[in-house]
This record gives structure tokens, sequence and C-alpha cells, in this order.
């Protein structure tokens, strides 16, 4: 964590990688509005809080604002996806949408780098924090696979789309199983939220729902499991 106004500034002029940065309500200091144009050019998400959350997250002088810093450097999907078919790879693309939970998070991206997914695409609102413990639970795949951050999943959708590959949405309601579509093709696998899943806007631009088979009582998998079943789905189909 950085925190006070002008440290977080001088880390953003600097450079660093900042996963997002938290704002006390109603924030009035003269260096706010310098603060508020980096985040703006770089594009990260700031998120206004009441101050007991800022004073149970630290209590040291923060000044009604607190960064958090990745361990990791986001890369840009849109290099990566073009490239890949340049150098002859398959791209095998993991889309995460509202995965919240820090471990569940690094556990797919451990499952991500087994299976040789090629990047993970998450949305800069609304994903788990890239931490310590998010690196710890992937085995340090965090390290290893590109991580790139979406700042509107449906244009990322369609931008992977019109480069080539078919969108693959894992869906409980969908009527075709995961061993039913041809992950032979380059192709784009999107994983949903712990709570409800792939949102429905996201799963209207898809080109394919899937669904994991269940003959058990509980109705649905733990996200990280679910991906790995998929993930090494496509794995079995490509050695074949």
């Amino acid at each position: 964590m950085i925190y006070g106004t002008r440290p977080v500034i001088e880390a953003l002029q600097a450079g660093k990688e900042i996963e997002k940065v938290l704002v006390v309500n109603g924030l009035r200091s003269e260096q706010f509005p310098e603060l508020r144009q980096l985040m703006n050019e770089k594009d990260i998400p700031m998120q206004y809080v009441p101050l007991e959350k800022l004073n149970r997250v630290t209590r040291q002088n923060h000044q009604g604002v607190i960064a958090f810093v990745s361990p990791i450097v986001y890369e840009d999907y849109e290099q990566i996806v073009p490239a890949l078919f340049d150098i002859g790879r398959n791209p095998l693309v993991l889309i995460l949408d509202r995965i919240t939970d820090v471990r569940n998070f690094g556990a797919i991206a451990r499952s991500a780098e087994c299976a040789g997914v090629d990047c993970i695409i998450v949305p800069a609102r609304g994903s788990a924090l890239m931490n310590a413990d998010a690196v710890k639970t992937s085995a340090g795949a965090l390290y290893k696979i590109p991580v790139c951050r979406s700042q509107n999943l449906k244009d990322t959708i369609d931008y992977v789309k019109a480069c080539g590959l078919q969108v693959v949405a894992a869906s409980e309601k969908a009527t075709e199983y995961h061993f039913q579509v041809d992950f032979t093709l380059p192709t784009a696998i999107i994983m949903g939220s712990e709570e409800d899943g792939v949102s429905y806007e996201y799963i209207k631009r898809s080109d394919k729902s899937i669904r994991i088979p269940m003959v058990g009582e509980i109705e649905s998998l733990n996200v990280s499991v679910a991906a790995g079943i998929v993930l090494f789905e496509a794995v079995k189909q490509r050695m074949e």
C-alpha cells in the first residue's frame, strides 16, 4: 500500500503499477485534482469510500487516499492477441467476469498457466485485487502468464472475435456440454462470478455457451474448479 495524496501522485508519476485507489468521500485537498487527472490518464480504478473503511485498512496518516500496488505489470491484450497468430500460436485466452475472491483468482491462474493459456483478461473494476495472496495461491503463475486489464469487457469480447477467436461462455443454463465444443479453434473462454456466473450481456456476445454435466445434488462447482475442467478439455482436444 501507498497512502497520502502526494506519495500516491509520485508513485503514479514514477510508473508504479497501481491496482486501485480508495478515496474518502468528499475529499477536497489541493492536490486531489492532480491525482484524479493522473488516474484518468492511466485508467486506474478509483473508489470513493467512507472514512471508516480507510481507517480499517491503515491507521497511518492516509490523508484520505490509499493506493494498492500490484505485484505484476498488466499487459495489453490488443498487442498480445494479434501477435499470437504472427508467431504461429493457436490462441487460448481466458476472460474472467467479476471473479472477486483472491484465492479463486490465484487458483484459476495456476490452472490457466498449466493449460497453456496465452493471457488472462480481467475487468478494471469488479475484479479480485492482485496481491500477495493471489500470487501465492497461483504458485507463481501470475508471474508467468500475461494478465490484461479491460476497461470494457463488451468491447474486449468484440475485439477478440474480430481477431478470429470463437468466444465460449460457461453458464449453468447452457444446453451444450463443454466437451461438445471444438476447442481446437482459436478460443476465448469466459468464466463468470462466484455469485451469478457470466453476465447475460457477455453471453449474448458469445459464439457458444457451455455447461459442465452435473449428477450430484449441489447445483454448481467452485469457479476455479469449473475453469480447470473447461481448460483441460481444451488441452485434451488440442493434444489429440
